[in-house]
C-alpha cells in the first residue's frame, strides 16, 4: 500500500506538466525545487527524481510512463548513473520491457532507447549479458506488433547497443545480425505476409546490421551468407533514396576491408582443382564474385559523381558523393578514410571502416550525451582506443595492459581474446549455436 501511494504521488508530479512530454533539461534535473503540500519546498536531488520516475513506470496510464522515460533518458544521457544502476538495475530493465510489450509506439520507441542507455553505462559484464538475454525476445516481438518506422528504427538501435554489449560469441551476434535482416529480407513460406519496408526501414537495418559486422570475423562465416548480402546490398546502391545507398555503401566497404569476397575467391580457385563438376561449379562461382565486385565498382564510382537534381537537398548529395569517393579509393587503392575530431580537448581519431561505422552509428545514439560518455565511458574508451587526458592525471587505467583495446576491435585475435576474457570472468556457459543471419540459405559450415 505504501509503495503504491508512493507512485500515485510520484506520478502526480509527472502528471503536473504539460502534455508535451519533451525530455527535460540537465539543469532542471539536477536541482528540482517541487511543492509538496502547498507550503513545503523539498530539494529533489537527480537520484530522488530517478528514483520517482522508475516508480512512475508501474502506473497504468501511458503518457505517465512516457514522461518518465523521457527523465530517465535524459539523465543517463547527461551522466554516467553508475549508483543508481547499482541499486535499481532489475527493476528499471524489466519496466522497460513491460513498455516494449504492452505500450504505444512512442513509449516503446522511448523504452527501447533506455534499454541502449542502460547496456552502455553497465559495460561489458553480466548485467549487461543480462539485458541481451532478457530483452531478445520482447524486441523480436516489437518488431511485429507494427510498421511505424520510427518505432523500428529505435528498437533496431537498442538491439544493435545491447548486442554490441553484451554479446560474448559471434553465434550471439549472428542472431541479432539475422532479426534484422529478416525485417527487409524475410524467409518466405505458405504463411508468410511480406509488407514492403519502407527505405528509412531499411537504412536502419543496414546501419545497426553493419555496426556489429564490425565485431566478427568474416572469415569463418559461410561464403553463401555473404554473397546473399552482398547481392542484396549491391542492388541497394540503385534506390532512389540517398541515406539507403550510403548505408549500403558503408556495410559494402565494410565487407571489402574484411575480406570477405576475397575468401570466396580464394575457396573458388582451391576447389576448381576438384573433379570435373565441382571445377565448373567453383569456376561458376569464381566469376560470379567477379562480376559482383566490378558491378558494385561501377555503382560506387557513379555515385562518386552523381549531379544533383532538381529539388535534391545538397548537403546529402555531398554526404554520398564524399562517402562514395572513400569508398572508391579504398576498392581501387586500399585506402581507408581517416578522421579526427575534438571530444573536449582530446583528439578521437578512425582509421579503418569498421571504427568508422562504429563511431557514427554510437554518435547518433547518444546524439547530445556522446562527448560526455566518451569523456567518462570507459567501455567506450577502451572500444575506440581513447584516453582523455583527464584520466591519464588522475591515474592507471582501470584495467591492465594485456586487456586493454580486446573490447570491439574487428581484429579476429583481439576478439577471440575478448571473448575468453570475459567467459574467464562471468564464468558463464558457452553460447548456444545459433543460426546465420542471411536468408534462404540451409545451415552450412563455413
Amino acid at each position: 500500500m505504501g509503495k503504491r501511494k508512493t507512485q500515485r504521488k510520484n506520478a502526480a508530479m509527472l502528471d503536473s506538466d504539460d502534455d508535451n512530454s519533451s525530455v527535460s533539461s540537465s539543469s532542471t534535473m539536477r536541482s528540482d525545487r517541487i511543492s509538496v503540500s502547498g507550503t513545503e519546498e523539498v530539494e529533489f536531488s537527480k537520484d530522488s527524481l530517478l528514483d520517482e520516475a522508475v516508480d512512475a513506470l508501474f502506473e497504468k496510464r501511458g503518457s505517465t510512463r512516457e514522461k518518465a522515460l523521457a527523465v530517465i533518458m535524459d539523465a543517463f544521457n547527461s551522466n554516467l548513473q553508475h549508483q543508481f544502476v547499482e541499486k535499481k538495475f532489475a527493476t528499471l530493465l524489466h519496466q522497460c520491457l513491460n513498455c516494449i510489450k504492452k505500450g504505444s509506439s512512442k513509449e516503446i520507441s522511448l523504452a527501447s532507447h533506455t534499454i541502449g542507455l542502460l547496456a552502455l553505462t553497465v559495460g561489458p559484464e553480466d548485467n549487461a549479458r543480462e539485458i541481451l538475454e532478457e530483452s531478445i525476445t520482447p524486441l523480436s516481438q516489437a518488431f511485429k506488433s507494427g510498421s511505424e518506422s520510427s518505432k523500428i528504427a529505435l528498437l533496431l538501435d537498442c538491439l544493435a547497443v545491447i548486442t554490441f554489449v553484451g554479446g560474448n560469441d559471434p553465434e550471439e551476434t549472428e542472431k541479432s545480425m539475422q532479426i534484422m535482416w529478416q525485417l527487409v529480407h524475410p524467409k518466405l513460406g505458405s504463411n508468410v505476409i511480406t509488407v514492403k519496408p519502407s527505405a528509412a526501414v531499411i537504412t536502419a537495418v543496414v546501419s545497426a546490421w553493419s555496426f556489429l559486422l564490425t565485431t566478427l570475423d568474416g572469415w569463418k562465416l559461410n561464403p553463401k551468407l555473404w554473397q546473399e548480402s552482398i547481392t542484396y546490398l549491391s542492388s541497394l546502391l540503385d534506390k532512389d533514396d540517398r541515406p539507403v545507398r550510403i548505408a549500403a555503401g558503408e556495410a559494402l566497404a565494410l565487407i571489402f576491408e574484411m575480406g570477405s569476397i576475397e575468401k570466396f575467391t580464394a575457396e573458388a580457385k582451391v576447389s576448381s582443382d576438384g573433379s570435373v563438376s565441382e571445377g565448373n561449379k567453383s569456376k561458376e562461382g569464381f566469376s560470379h564474385i567477379q562480376g559482383l565486385k566490378g558491378k558494385i565498382l561501377n555503382q560506387v564510382r557513379v555515385l562518386s559523381v552523381e549531379a544533383g537534381g532538381k529539388g535534391s537537398a545538397k548537403k546529402d548529395l555531398n554526404n554520398q558523393r564524399n562517402l562514395f569517393k572513400n569508398v572508391l579509393e579504398f576498392l581501387e587503392y586500399g585506402y581507408s578514410p581517416e578522421t579526427s575530431m575534438k571530444v573536449g580537448g582530446d583528439s578521437l581519431e578512425t582509421s579503418t571502416w569498421s571504427q568508422l561505422i562504429q563511431l557514427n552509428f554510437l554518435k547518433r545514439f547518444l546524439g547530445g550525451g556522446f562527448t560526455k560518455h566518451m569523456q567518462d565511458n570507459e567501455f567506450l574508451q577502451d572500444v575506440f582506443e581513447f584516453t582523455p587526458k583527464r584520466r591519464n592525471l588522475l591515474g592507471g587505467e582501470h584495467i591492465c595492459n594485456s586487456e586493454k583495446r580486446m573490447y570491439r576491435s574487428p581484429n579476429s585475435v583481439l576478439n577471440k581474446a575478448r571473448t575468453q576474457l570475459l567467459n574467464k570472468q562471468r564464468m558463464l556457459s558457452e553460447g548456444r549455436n545459433i543460426g546465420h543471419f542471411a536468408v534462404n540459405v540451409g545451415d552450412e559450415d563455413s
